[in-house]
């Protein structure tokens, strides 16, 4: 057989009906293939997020699950006045269209106030920067104490009484009090006309009286 003859469809016959078999097989293959992904990846399937957000943990994971979704509490913060356990965010956005089974992430709030580290203004900083930095850190602030020392110069920084050290963790919104330098004789006349004021003083004597 020549090479002519070879490819000639009237004399091979069989050959040509082998690649056109083939050529059927990797399209059909190919086909459900791309098929079966589109079943198994529910193509073009969607559901609508609920919004769950303001739902205890418990009801909310119970309304996801019950529109084929898979809700996992994977965060928690604190947010004041807000009950525990009490859904405050949610990803995917409620009202996204997502697929059966995708999973719902949701963050939850926690009745544990979080606690920051104090600026660093104990024996380093004046009054007015520390007040400024104190407030900007989320702290409150109280009536300042005072001792004798170099005027408006913060010495240190009080939490319910207590002095606290440099780098020191209290919940954030807390009231801490600073202790603050002042002149020691303005310090001493403070602390004499405090008394002074709770001293009583004696009735004035008539002259008629006097004579007795």
């Amino acid at each position: 057989m020549t090479f002519k003859d070879f490819f000639s469809l009237k004399k091979n016959r069989v050959f040509w009906l082998n690649i056109l078999g083939m050529i059927l097989f990797v399209v059909v293959v190919i086909y459900g293939v791309l098929k079966g992904i589109d079943v198994y990846t529910h193509h073009g399937e969607s559901i609508s997020v609920l919004d769950v957000q303001g739902m205890s943990s418990e009801k909310a994971i119970q309304a996801l699950a019950g529109t084929q979704l898979e809700p996992a509490i994977v965060d928690s913060c604190y947010v004041p006045d807000v009950p525990s356990g009490t859904v405050v965010d949610q990803k995917p956005v409620p009202g996204a269209r997502v697929k059966e089974g995708r999973q719902v992430y949701l963050t939850i709030c926690t009745n544990r106030t979080p606690t920051r580290v104090i600026p660093d203004v104990i024996d380093n900083s004046s009054l007015r920067e520390a007040q400024a930095r104190m407030l900007a850190a989320g702290f409150q602030l109280t009536a300042n104490d005072y001792i004798a020392g170099e005027k408006d110069w913060v010495y240190g920084v009080r939490y319910h009484g207590k002095a606290l050290e440099p780098g020191a963790k209290i919940p954030i919104g807390a009231a801490v009090t600073l202790v603050v330098g002042g002149d020691i004789a303005v310090v001493d006349s403070l602390s004499t006309d405090s008394v002074a004021l709770e001293t009583p003083q004696a009735a004035p004597v008539s002259e008629e009286e006097s004579w007795f």
